[in-house]
């Protein structure tokens, strides 16, 4: 988030080598809330003769484009000038494009090597996207610019993100000391307040007296709420910053998106829209409109505690299996978390990856595959990935989880936690759902580069490594497997209940488990790798040997094939990719005509989590020859789970080995996923449901199928 506040206050301290006093003043009415008086400053500026000048006035203005023309012509006819490169660079992080700031700031670098405005400006950009290195710039701008207190605004900022209160405080008080009028440290003292329920107006108070419409302030603090996921407070916050000034087009914008986030459409288009229509086109308000228009090609199923939306062109086939899912999961969950939601549950299902990526845009930390806000989850459609690659059930109730643990804690639960026991409540519905240890976890583990649980929300919002969020989604949730294993689930739920008093990590571990967190972190470490301890251990040795196993697959060495990969497959039996010891053994098993060996281990696969449809249709084919039919069934019916799309193969054989093992439920269920996808052969397909019906005597619904 960069405030034009921000670029005022670089500004101002710029100065000295301003080419002239203009610009600070005009900037400095709009410092103090004197919007008359600023607009008539850059209507000044907008009519200079010099590029640069004009293109400050018409930035005030709001002439965005017009200014970046002006920025434009300034730098050509100064292509030394590194303050120009600056301000425009800032122009670009105020519209919302990071890339292109960057690419300023870099420029005026290579210019001036030190120049502290403009390695601040890329730590901006940096923490706009959640990247760590914003924190290493900061410093150095501030190593070159002690006085520089943006710098430490940014880092209260950053800090408060991270749930780091102490530190963020400490920040926002360092910037406080340089300037008594850097209102976003005010902002963010604000809004530590009010994240701790206190309703002190102290510090807006004080924003107040220096800028009485800084509605920045709150849309500071609505940031980091949402941050923090708490969404009703960060519409409130929104909306009060928009109270203040109408014209803060990005809260704006940002109030429309969460609205929209909350499933409230008909209010996120009016707001989205008036951004648009008064020229503020990021790419947040542009794409979330785009989605919403795209609607029109969606279907919704409501009915009871549940609404489900789906794509016209896959609903039919779909809405069935995620109905049912959908029910089972909110019926075991009111169960395990004793407790029922006050309002349905929403579901969004995309088939199109990049509409999903609109819902989570500008989020740290969440899924690639879902992700929930309040009550609605949005998530990719199996048809939007790879077969194979997506377990959408899976998916579905890690998402539902968040909604019954936020709905619990109202919205106070750490990002580890939530994401922990989303994590956990996978593979509590089935061993096989869920993630497994993947060699970027193995590689975490034997670095020790696992977080202490009371800084383990770092790992999610600002990671220091490639796919630390995927170590952290793994490391949360072994942590609840572990609590649940050492102390029982009812302590998870103690837990979880406590974090509704804001209360911290490190006192919620000590009151419910009764050890400290640095205690906790010790018996958590020793329980995880005795666990994994085989793998850690033979991962070198593994790899190098399914190398070589590979190579004698390839030579049709079977006997070789089998010697080594039974020597080898439980090292590291996680392993379910493509290319498993699983697969190699299979085919080597099955060019000797060993069916048997074969079928155990392609049940093996899919015990452990395999996902792969051919060797998933390979093992139901096996059990089905060796008079396992209802064995048979299960297998495919897991695919149901995987990818129940683009496959009439599956929903036929499925359909006919559930009738002939008098699952009739199912055999209707299966044959109406053939005729929803309207097959070549429409007359067989319905020849086929009108066969279920009748055996389950729906004599009535047959007729409608002859």
């Amino acid at each position: 988030m960069y405030s034009r506040l921000a670029s005022f206050a670089i500004a101002l301290s710029l100065a000295p080598v301003l080419p002239a006093q203009k610009p600070e003043q005009c900037l400095k009415q709009r410092h103090y809330g004197r919007t008359a008086e600023a607009r008539s400053c850059f209507e000044g500026l907008a009519r200079s003769h010099d590029a640069y000048l004009r293109a400050e006035g018409l930035w005030g203005l709001e002439r965005f484009n017009e200014a970046n023309d002006s920025f434009r012509a300034a730098v050509k006819a100064s292509p030394d000038n590194a303050h120009y490169r600056v301000r425009w660079g800032q122009l670009y992080l105020e519209r919302v494009q990071p890339a292109d700031a960057i690419q300023l700031f870099t420029e005026a670098l290579k210019l001036e090597p030190d120049n502290p405005r403009a390695l601040l400006g890329i730590a901006e950009a940096a923490a706009s996207n959640f990247n760590r290195s914003a924190l290493e710039l900061a410093q150095k701008a501030l190593a070159v610019d002690p006085k520089l207190y943006q710098a430490h605004e940014l880092l209260a900022r950053v800090a408060l993100e991270e749930g780091d209160q102490a530190k963020a405080r400490e920040e926002a008080d360092k910037a406080l000391a340089i300037s008594p009028e850097a209102l976003d440290a005010m902002a963010v003292r604000a809004t530590i307040d009010w994240m701790n329920d206190q309703p002190s107006m102290e510090w807006m108070e004080r924003i107040l007296k220096v800028n009485p419409i800084y509605g920045e302030a709150y849309a500071l603090a609505a940031h980091l709420f949402v941050i923090n996921r708490r969404y009703e407070e960060g519409i409130a916050f929104y909306r009060k910053a928009i109270e203040l000034n109408p014209r803060l087009w990005p809260a704006r914008s940002q109030l429309g998106v969460n609205l929209m986030r909350l499933g409230r459409e008909k209010e996120a288009r009016q707001q989205l829209e008036m951004c648009y229509e008064n020229g503020y086109k990021d790419s947040a308000t542009v794409n979330t409109l785009r989605l919403m228009d795209s609607y029109k090609h969606f279907k919704t199923f409501t009915g009871g505690n549940i609404s489900i939306r789906l794509h016209n062109r896959e609903a039919d086939l779909l809405f069935p299996y995620f109905e049912a899912e959908l029910r089972r999961a909110i019926a075991t969950y009111d169960r395990k978390y004793k407790m029922k939601l006050d309002h349905p549950v929403q579901v969004e299902v995309y088939p199109d990856h990049e509409d999903f990526a609109v819902r989570t845009m500008g989020m740290p930390g969440l899924g690639a595959l879902g992700v929930t806000f309040g009550y609605v989850i949005a998530m990719d459609s199996p048809s939007g990935r790879k077969p194979g690659t997506f377990h959408w059930a899976s998916t579905l109730w890690h998402e539902l989880s968040h909604v019954y643990v936020l709905a619990a804690t109202k919205h106070r639960a750490p990002r580890w936690f939530t994401e922990g026991m989303a994590v956990h409540e996978e593979t509590a519905t089935s061993p096989d759902w869920g993630d497994r240890l993947d060699p970027d976890i193995i590689d975490a583990i034997r670095k020790e580069r696992l977080l202490p649980v009371a800084e383990l929300d770092r790992g999610f919002i600002r990671p220091n490594y490639p796919n630390q969020v995927i170590v952290s989604y793994f490391q949360a949730g072994r942590i609840c497997d572990f609590i649940n294993e050492k102390w029982g689930y009812d302590k998870l739920l103690g837990m979880m209940h406590a974090f509704t008093g804001s209360k911290t990590t490190p006192r919620v571990i000590e009151e419910q488990l009764g050890v400290k967190a640095s205690e906790f972190d010790r018996q958590f470490l020793e329980w995880l790798h005795a666990q994994v301890k085989k793998t850690l251990d033979g991962f070198d040795d593994w790899r190098k040997q399914m190398k070589e196993l590979a190579a004698n697959a390839k030579k049709n060495d079977h006997d070789e094939v089998i010697r080594q990969g039974r020597a080898i497959r439980d090292i590291y039996p996680d392993y379910v990719e493509a290319g498993s010891v699983y697969q190699f053994l299979a085919d080597a098993y099955l060019a000797k005509n060993d069916k048997t060996s074969a079928m155990g281990e392609l049940e093996t696969y899919a015990r452990t989590g395999g996902r792969d449809p051919d060797l998933l249709k390979k093992l139901a084919a096996l059990q089905e020859q060796a008079g396992r039919k209802k064995d048979a069934a299960e297998t495919l019916n897991r695919l149901n789970y995987i990818y129940p799309v683009n496959d009439e193969e599956l929903h036929q054989r499925l359909g006919g080995l559930y009738l002939e093992t008098g699952n009739l439920d199912g055999a209707i269920r299966e044959y109406r996923a053939v005729v929803a996808m309207k097959p070549q052969d429409a007359a067989g397909s319905h020849y086929n449901l009108a066969r279920a019906y009748r055996a389950a005597n729906k004599m009535p619904e047959a007729r409608e199928h002859v």
